[in-house]
């Protein structure tokens, strides 16, 4: 069957549409016929304890691995088929730092807005557009090591969000960072959401930053183990939180769950 990808098709196709993918590293398998989508607009939140299979996924998505088993779609256009169609409107931040250090701050968004073919007028207009109102734009000169965590963590966002992609994965954007620091970033990424109509999945294993309005998809140990708003979630498994009804998907102990939940 063909698919279609006329205008109207792929404006009523979901940012992001996983069906079935497994991974397997040797004898250990990753992922387990994973499904689960992301609207457009949305901030979605896959949230799962380290070792569920978060980054796994992410990999995928991004095609630093191939998906052999299952299907994904960004925007309508299958990742194997047509992965330029499809990568082209993605837009990524690694849970890894990749901003080259010894260069400054523009000179490392600059770079990002010409390999997606942006001129410097419109990278400066860019720029200016994503951190109007904030110091950063005063330091834009300043080499990027001379940044704090959550200031480089600031700028790879910017980056992503640079071309105007369509949907935004963030793996686990905030580790390391401190609470003022992550809050500071999650309601960035939540204004640039609301404003722009981008979708963004955010993974994350903290629990503070889920929002009662946001969609969640619970991840453990490489299945899918629940998919919806937060509040049918939590009603789902008669809990009197997301809190709680995480502990009882994933069967992990209540104690256990709190440090590491917390900052």
């Amino acid at each position: 069957m063909t698919p279609d990808f006329s205008a109207e098709a792929l404006a009523a196709a979901p940012a992001l549409a996983v069906r079935g993918v497994s991974h397997s590293y040797g004898d250990r398998k990753a992922l387990d016929s994973v499904s689960f989508t992301v609207p457009q607009g949305s901030f979605t939140a896959l949230l799962g304890p380290n070792g569920a299979g978060k980054s796994t996924l992410f990999s995928l998505v991004t095609r630093l691995f191939n998906v052999r088993d299952g299907e994904i779609r960004i925007l309508g256009r299958r990742l194997n088929e047509e992965p330029g169609e499809a990568l082209r409107r993605l837009g990524v931040v690694f849970q890894a730092r990749t901003l080259d250090l010894d260069l400054s701050i523009r000179q490392n968004l600059n770079y990002h807005a010409a390999l997606h073919g942006m001129t410097g007028t419109e990278a400066s207009r860019r720029i200016a557009e994503i951190l109007e109102g904030s110091d950063l734009m005063d330091r834009l000169g300043e080499k990027a090591r001379s940044l704090s965590g959550g200031q480089l963590r600031r700028i790879e966002i910017v980056r992503a969000f640079m071309h105007r992609p369509r949907l935004i994965l963030l793996d686990e954007p905030t580790v390391g960072l401190d609470i003022r620091s992550r809050a500071e970033i999650v309601s960035e990424v939540r204004r640039l959401v609301k404003e722009e109509g981008v979708s963004v999945l955010w993974a994350t294993h903290l629990i503070d930053e889920i929002d009662e309005t946001d969609r969640i998809v619970v991840l453990h140990h490489g299945k899918v183990l629940a998919e919806g708003n937060v509040p049918d979630i939590v009603a789902a498994e008669s809990a009197g939180s997301i809190r709680d009804a995480f502990t009882r998907l994933t069967g992990l102990a209540k104690s256990t769950v709190e440090p590491e939940m917390a900052s």
